[in-house]
C-alpha cells in the first residue's frame, strides 16, 4: 500500500513523503495513529493543502519535545523487581513498568514512546531510548533492582550480578583445589609406616 506520511516516521521517510509499506504496517499502525493516509490522488490534494499547518504544528511539538529532552535525557528511574541469587529476574520489565516509573518520576510517558529492543530480565542498569516526538529522542537509565539498597550500590558503580558470579567461581576453584589436594602424591614424611619398613629391609 502507498501512503503518505503525515510525520517524520523513523526508517521509514519525512513529512509529505509518498511510501510504499505493507498493508498490515499501514492498516494496524501508521493509519490508525494518523501518522500516515492512503496515497489516493484526493488525500495527496489534502495533505498538500494543509502542509503549511501540519508544518507549523509539527515545529511546536518538536520545541516542547526538545525541552522534555533537555529535564529527562540521562535520568535514571528504579524499578524494583524480585529476583533470584543470580540476578534474574521472575518475569520481565515492561515498557508499561518503564513509563510507569517515568510518571512516578514527574515525567508523563505513554507505554509506546519506549523503545525496549529486547525485554529486561537482569537486575542491573539498562540504558532505554525514549521517543519524544519523531525527530526527538531522550536516552533514561532504568536501575533495576530487588530493593532501594541494592539500586543505591548499583547506582554507586557497584555489579551485584558480577559480585554473586565471582563468588561462584571462588567457590569452584576452592572445590578444585581441595581435590587437587586430595590427588596429589603423598611426601615422604606422610608415607604408611608399612611402606618405610618395607624400604629399610
Amino acid at each position: 500500500m502507498q501512503v503518505v506520511l503525515l510525520e517524520r516516521v523513523e526508517k521509514l521517510g519525512q513529512m509529505g513523503d509518498v511510501v510504499k509499506v505493507k498493508d498490515g504496517f499501514a492498516r494496524n499502525f501508521l493509519l490508525p495513529r494518523k501518522k500516515a493516509l492512503r496515497a489516493t490522488k484526493a488525500n495527496i490534494e489534502q495533505f498538500e493543502s494543509q502542509r503549511a499547518q501540519l508544518e507549523a504544528r509539527n515545529l511546536e511539538l518538536k520545541k516542547e519535545a526538545e525541552q522534555v529532552h533537555a529535564k529527562v535525557n540521562g535520568q535514571a528511574f528504579i524499578v524494583l523487581r524480585q529476583a533470584g541469587e543470580t540476578g534474574i529476574l521472575y518475569g520481565s520489565v515492561s515498557t508499561r513498568d518503564i513509563a510507569d516509573a517515568m510518571t512516578n518520576g514527574g515525567f508523563s510517558t505513554a507505554r509506546n514512546q519506549v523503545v525496549l529492543d529486547k525485554p529486561i530480565k537482569t537486575i542491573g542498569l539498562h540504558d532505554i531510548r525514549i521517543v519524544l516526538h519523531p525527530e526527538v529522542s531522550a536516552t533514561i537509565s532504568i536501575n533495576v533492582a530487588r530493593t532501594e539498597e541494592e539500586a543505591q550500590r548499583q547506582a554507586a558503580g557497584e555489579d551485584l550480578t558480577q559480585r554473586r558470579e565471582d563468588a561462584d567461581e571462588e567457590a569452584q576453584e576452592a572445590a578444585e583445589f581441595f581435590e587437587s589436594e586430595e590427588l596429589a602424591p603423598l611426601d615422604e614424611e606422610e608415607a604408611p609406616a608399612g611402606e618405610e619398613e618395607a624400604d629399610k629391609a
